[in-house]
């Protein structure tokens, strides 16, 4: 049956959406042997051949979904010109497998990895402002007025950035231990955030993902989404108006600090 093509490729495990359409645009995805860069082409992979790159996108089988503990260390991308560890080293080698969204190279935490294309695209995307929760540990307690400073955000690219929600947990000796949550995956940005805030992070862990927890996972490791987690994923999509919001205080945002440059979180 015919569907429009950055659907077909998206389940396919080509790529998010997003990056499908961009891939279309540039004028990288061929039907029968024609380069195709209008978005609504509809295709069949059963009826026709449709390639990527030169590559020939099949049918696939079932998609798969994984939850991989990131340890620090490992950038989130399939191969580094620099030959840093990626977080495929860590993983079985499944043909069209990619990250939803990333995390940077110290970052830990809980990690989203899939073939299916449609779905990463439904709980990725900022409109539907599924949460992402982050255990921040500070170098030394928090400064006097850093979490007012951190729920009012920063100018980041020109749009506010800011947390949903922001608290202290625990002291940790003569450090602090923060949760900060957040609806979308901005470049560095609670990294940039904590900086804007004076909060010096010592180590950042991503806990949860909507309702997934990383849980009991150690290090390195992976396994499987449950088929109840992959839907509750979908179900737990939230419209931003639904999402709470962090307090009005009297500081107001500031510009993001230099950024050094690593992608993400």
């Amino acid at each position: 049956m015919e569907e429009r093509l950055q659907k077909v490729l998206a389940r396919s495990g080509v790529a998010s959406r997003r990056a499908v359409e961009q891939l279309i645009v540039e004028g990288r995805v061929t039907i029968n042997g024609k380069v195709v860069r209008e978005l609504g082409t509809r295709a069949d992979l059963e009826q026709d051949t449709v390639t990527v790159d030169g590559a020939w996108i099949r049918r696939t089988a079932q998609p798969r979904y994984l939850l991989l503990h990131k340890p620090p260390g490992y950038v989130t991308t399939r191969s580094d010109p620099e030959g840093r560890p990626t977080v495929y080293d860590l993983l079985p080698d499944i043909p069209g497998l990619f990250s939803v969204g990333r995390l940077d190279k110290e970052t830990e935490g809980l990690l989203i990895l899939t073939t299916d294309g449609d779905w990463a695209e439904q709980i990725a995307h900022p409109r539907h402002a599924v949460e992402r929760e982050y255990e921040v540990r500070v170098a030394g307690p928090v400064p006097p007025g850093g979490m007012e400073r951190l729920r009012e955000g920063i100018l980041l690219d020109g749009r506010l950035a800011r947390p949903v929600a922001a608290r202290e947990m625990r002291p940790e000796g003569n450090s602090a231990v923060l949760s900060v949550v957040m609806v979308e995956g901005r470049r560095r940005e609670v990294r940039l955030l904590c900086a804007g805030a004076g909060i010096p992070v010592k180590r950042l862990i991503r806990r949860r993902f909507g309702n997934l927890l990383l849980g009991w996972l150690r290090q390195g490791h992976w396994r499987n989404l449950t088929q109840q987690e992959v839907v509750s994923l979908l179900a737990r999509r939230a419209h931003p108006e639904e999402t709470r919001t962090a307090p009005r205080s009297k500081y107001r945002p500031r510009s993001a600090p230099p950024d050094e440059g690593a992608l993400d979180r």
